[in-house]
């Protein structure tokens, strides 16, 4: 499945990401590790992005995979060196192969579609990985958030 996925995509994908694939092949990320600390704001949130899902790979009903990052690259107009990992159209984290080549490690990037930026998260999967926390510990804000001043 690997193999195929990598031929379909033209890249060859991040270890790390393999290793993680082979204990769970995409689905509902833990509520401890569902977000990614930013350094600058986005359309999202001031500090942080969402990371509630991994897409994995092969096909099953209903279910977007990794194969179907050239359809969506395409469909959402962002460059077309990526494979995306998560998202929803208008914003994704993806593996962006444009300056590592398709051989290389991508880095982890966030990619708004509606604004037509981009933020580098982390500079390979792994890094990307160790770097997740609790979408919880940003709060919302709220009187009584605990995060609120």
């Amino acid at each position: 499945m690997v193999r195929e996925a990598e031929r379909v995509l033209g890249v060859t994908l991040p270890s790390a990401l393999l290793d993680l694939l082979r204990v769970q092949n995409g689905g509902i990320v833990a509520d401890d590790h569902d977000s990614f600390p930013t350094s600058q704001p986005t359309s999202w949130s001031e500090d942080h992005v969402p990371f509630d899902h991994l897409m994995g790979i092969g096909r099953r009903d209903g279910m977007t995979s990794l194969l179907d990052s050239p359809y969506l690259v395409e469909e959402w107009g962002m460059p077309a060196q990526l494979v995306l990992l998560s998202g929803d159209g208008h914003c994704w984290i993806g593996l962006d192969y444009r300056t590592c080549g398709q051989d290389g490690e991508p880095s982890v990037t966030w990619f708004e579609t509606d604004f037509d930026t981009e933020l580098v998260l982390a500079s390979d999967f792994r890094s990307f990985v160790e770097g997740l926390t609790a979408g919880s510990a940003y709060g919302d804000g709220s009187v009584g958030d605990p995060v609120s001043v």
